[in-house]
């Protein structure tokens, strides 16, 4: 057989595999396993989303390629309605979004849309490493800005170096932000937008956790600041904010050049998602109201936080995102090592910050979504199994 092509050299083993073995080794020996490791939401799709499914897939029309230019038409008219009643802006549909199977998806052409050999792409650390792989596997270059919790976990623009500015063409930035649950604000929107505006560069704004959020906060967009479509294409995604995982479905909306290039690329690589999927999609932006599902998510975060703090781990409520990001308790034991204690005396399974890069370590990631859990319980027995293991109150 002929070797692989050598771009897979860049391609890091990926995260969750290693959490995944840990898990089966932890559920093989007998432990009830509290899996808090990957985002993928619990709780079911919505039933009308699912009834605009199955009465989609019995409509011939569905049963064909998807041969519009952008994505379904229907669904594309309803993200534009829905990104207006949301966030405020208006669109056009047919030149400003483009429908992508599933955000990562997206994410990841952007950058064979646009990166040659020695280009830049900026890239968050810690981050999603879709980004970093995907320019490294199209030739180019990445420059990762820090994120730190003295600064908000937002990128410092003017420590960008100049020569990197002037090399990058694409500032991936992700708000509400994975891993770290950080926010940002519209003043960072209009500093990025200036900065990208300056340095000729394509901001790109992933927001797959946009409306996954606490408390009555809702979160700015880069396209709200005045000339954000000149520079900024945003990526939205039905997954976190639906639940609907599984069934692929997102959409690009922003700069109507770089949607245009997305879309060039991937009419060369894909047909488009099944079009019941995407009829079912407008029904979900159009219709359905998924605060239930976010009322569950922060009462897991309250059981958890809450709990964690009373045993004297100081972590604090996000105001985003299905993550709670917390410092390794322990003084003694980087993320991985604080991991595979945790799994090994508690059951729990949680990832290491390490794994979404070098800024990560010292950090370690929860997930607000369980299979099983009701209303928190869950969440409160993993309080209890962490305060009862010593691994937190040993050394605080």
């Amino acid at each position: 057989m002929p070797a692989p092509c050598k771009r897979f050299d860049v391609v890091p083993p990926y995260l969750f595999a290693e959490v995944a073995r840990a898990k089966r080794e932890a559920i093989a020996r007998g432990i009830d396993v509290i899996d808090l490791g990957i985002g993928d939401p619990d709780i079911p799709t919505p039933q009308p989303i699912i009834d605009a499914l199955c009465k989609s897939a019995n409509e011939p029309k569905t049963h064909r390629y998807d041969e519009s230019a952008r994505g379904w038409v229907p669904f594309l008219e309803a993200a534009s309605e829905w990104y207006s009643k949301t966030f405020g802006v208006k669109t056009d549909p047919a030149f400003d979004i483009c429908q992508v199977i599933g955000s990562k998806e997206g994410l990841s052409h952007l950058a064979w849309a646009y990166i040659d050999q020695g280009d830049v792409s900026i890239v968050p650390n810690p981050g999603y490493t879709v980004y970093r792989v995907n320019t490294l596997m199209a030739g180019g270059e990445v420059y990762e800005t820090p994120l730190r919790e003295e600064n908000g976990y937002l990128p410092i623009l003017q420590d960008i170096p100049r020569d990197v500015a002037r090399r990058a063409k694409l500032f991936y930035v992700c708000y509400p932000h994975n891993p770290t649950a950080g926010v940002a604000t519209i003043e960072f929107y209009r500093d990025a937008v200036k900065f990208c505006r300056d340095h000729d560069i394509l901001l790109v704004n992933d927001m797959a956790y946009a409306t996954v959020t606490y408390d009555g906060f809702k979160h700015p967009t880069a396209l709200q600041v005045e000339g954000g479509k000149d520079v900024a294409i945003e990526f939205h995604s039905l997954s976190k904010m639906f639940n609907m995982t599984g069934w692929r479905l997102g959409f690009a909306i922003g700069n109507p050049d770089a949607v245009a290039n997305l879309q060039r690329l991937k009419s060369n690589i894909d047909s488009k998602q099944f079009p019941a999927i995407a009829e079912a999609g407008a029904v979900a932006l159009r219709t359905v109201d998924n605060s239930s599902t976010m009322e569950i998510y922060q009462k897991r975060r309250d059981y958890l936080c809450d709990g964690l703090r009373e045993i004297g781990w100081d972590v604090p409520k996000p105001k985003a995102t299905l993550f709670v990001w917390a410092k390794v308790p322990r003084p003694d034991m980087t993320s991985s090592e604080f991991c595979a204690a945790l799994i090994e005396k508690t059951g729990i399974v949680c990832v290491p910050g390490i794994g979404a890069g070098s800024e990560g370590e010292g950090y370690v990631r929860m997930s607000l979504t369980l299979l099983g859990d009701k209303a928190g319980e869950r969440y409160a027995e993993a309080a209890r199994r962490i305060k009862e293991s010593g691994l937190v109150t040993a050394l605080v």
